[in-house]
């Protein structure tokens, strides 16, 4: 095991990381495979090989020690919030998760100066990092969690 365990980041970031070395390589005229990358980046870690690596990310993830009933604090289009787990739910895929929070004040859901929309409870699906896929016409994360508070 790695002496790096503690700081492995989230399994989407490490997969990104992963592509971008293949590319910086292919254009250096080094062709490697997708998989391939994945074990020189678990090395790089100090890991055996790509299972190591990604058994760490999903153990450093946040979601890890997230229980319902716990209060989280994040980011969630754009505007912090605080709120309590109420559903929490593991994705088919094993890295993806569901979490449904009521938050301890509403966030306005709509970002156009004529209206509002606010939201006390929200639904969101983030990776182990914490951090959603989606994204706003801006390119941020619709949720990024900060932790338990």
């Amino acid at each position: 095991m790695s002496d790096n365990h503690s700081q492995v980041p989230p399994i989407g970031t490490l997969k990104t990381q992963a592509k971008r070395l293949r590319t910086e390589l292919a254009n250096d005229g080094i062709s490697v495979s997708h998989s391939k990358s994945l074990e020189m980046l678990a090395h790089q870690f100090g890991y055996k090989d790509w299972n190591g690596l990604y058994a760490a990310a999903q153990t450093n993830s946040i979601l890890s020690t997230l229980r319902i009933g716990q209060t989280v604090n994040g980011i969630y289009l754009g505007q912090k919030i605080v709120g309590e787990i109420i559903g929490m739910q593991k994705l088919s895929n094993g890295t993806r998760y569901k979490l449904t929070l009521d938050l301890d004040e509403p966030v306005d859901v709509v970002s156009f100066g004529s209206f509002s929309n606010m939201r006390k409870r929200i639904t969101c699906r983030v990776d182990s990092g914490g951090v959603s896929s989606e994204r706003t016409s801006n390119g941020q994360p619709h949720m990024v969690l900060g932790g338990t508070i």
